[in-house]
Order: structure tokens, then sequence, then C-alpha cells
């Protein structure tokens, strides 16, 4: 989604979580005024007044309808782009990504460019802890259960929509879960059960052959044994 104009960053800056002037990108989320998530988003921007914002494929309606919404009198332009999105390890140029945990840049445009088996992206991104939509992030996650409030959240810059109750979670409250990295012994699936000591405390969320990430209640300690679908799993 292209947004360009004079007032490309102000709008931006009042709708988006993350400050999208403190770097040339960003991770960031829309969110609902109660804190929860419309859309999780890469920020790059191109020029002063020039801004990419990058989602997920069936999340760019919902993208590009929010945002028309929110501009009012803004002077800007916000417009779908195609382009086509390739994953580079290790050093390069690009729009840096954080979701594999080690680096890595998103090529736009580039079909010469060799891109990582999926599966291998996958575990990755599952090591990393990273978030996805349809996954591990809907519109009932909070974004500090998804640990986002880390990554694609400010809490210095000026208001926008979902600010407070964010704030007042960082502040002075806690999430009952959150997204951990599981070692399986067995295949995992994604919705499977986890247990520990006999009661569920959390559900499998993304899985490849050994390890998976899930949604499990803070109290359960790191290493701790556990059974997911029955079979025994590691908490690391």
């Amino acid at each position: 989604m292209r947004v360009q104009g004079p007032d490309a960053a102000d709008l931006l800056q009042r709708i988006v979580s993350d400050d999208v002037l403190a770097e040339d990108s960003c991770e960031a989320l829309l969110l609902t005024p109660k804190g929860r998530v419309i859309a999780p988003l890469l920020v790059w921007r191109r020029g002063d007044d020039d801004f990419l914002l990058l989602t997920e494929p069936e999340l760019g309606p919902v993208v590009l309808e929010h945002m028309r919404r929110m501009r009012f009198t803004s002077r800007c332009e916000i417009e779908p782009e195609e382009h086509t999105s390739t994953i580079v390890l290790g050093g390069g140029q690009g729009i840096p990504t954080r979701d594999y945990g080690i680096a890595a840049f998103e090529l736009l445009d580039a079909p010469d460019a060799a891109e990582p088996a999926d599966e291998h992206l996958e575990r990755l991104r599952i090591l990393a802890r990273t978030p996805r939509w349809g996954r591990e992030i809907d519109e009932g996650i909070l974004p500090a259960e998804a640990g986002l409030d880390e990554r694609a959240v400010s809490f210095s810059k000026g208001c926008y929509p979902g600010q407070e109750p964010l704030a007042r979670l960082h502040n002075r409250g806690h999430v009952n879960r959150a997204l951990r990295v599981l070692e399986l012994d067995a295949e995992g699936r994604q919705a499977d059960e986890v247990t520990y000591e006999g009661e569920v405390v959390g559900r499998v969320t993304s899985a490849v052959p050994g390890l998976a990430l899930a949604y499990v209640r803070v109290e359960v300690p790191d290493g701790a044994e556990l059974e997911v679908g029955g079979k025994p799993a590691r908490l690391q």
C-alpha cells in the first residue's frame, strides 16, 4: 500500500503503533481503539513523503479501507501497489526484516533472487517467535501476548488508536499467556492442546518437525516438561 503526499508521515504517525520517522523501516500495527490487532505492517519509508506498507496478502483490502477511512482531510494518496517479494538471508540490500531471528532482507521485484525453502523459513520464524496473521495473530489477540509490544509498538510517540489500553497493560498489568517455543518429540499440529501436570495450559499455533509455537500460560516455567497432543514436549 502506497501512502504518499505532504501529510503522509503525519497520517501514519497518528494511525499506526510505531514511530515511522525513527528509522527507514519499522514494524507497526493497525489497532482498534481497544488495542486489538486489525493488521500487522512493515512500514518502509522510501522518501520524505513516500511510504510503502507491507502486510499479509489477505489483509490488503482491510488496510486500504481502514487507511482511507482514517485519512479525513490529510493531503496524501493511499493506493495499492503490486510487487513480487523474495526473502534473502544474510547480508544484502533491501527492506530489513526481523521475522527470522537472523540478518535477512526482503527484496521487491527481484525475480532472479533465490529464496530459501519454505520449511527452512518457517523453522526460523518459529525460533524467532514471529507471529503470523491467521496463526498467532487475529482480532482476539492482544499485542503483548504475541510479543508485538516489544517490536511493533512505541510507548513514547504521540497518540494513536489503541495506545491507551496498550500503555495501561504495559505500565500496570500483565498478560496471562505468551507466545513461546516448544521442542517436540513427535509431529505437532495447529490447535493441539498443550498440557502441563495434567492441566491444559495452551495451544499450538504453528509447527514444523521437532518445533512448535504455542500460546502458553506465563506461570509455566522455562524448560518445563509438557505434552502436546499426548506426546512429550519441552518449553524452551
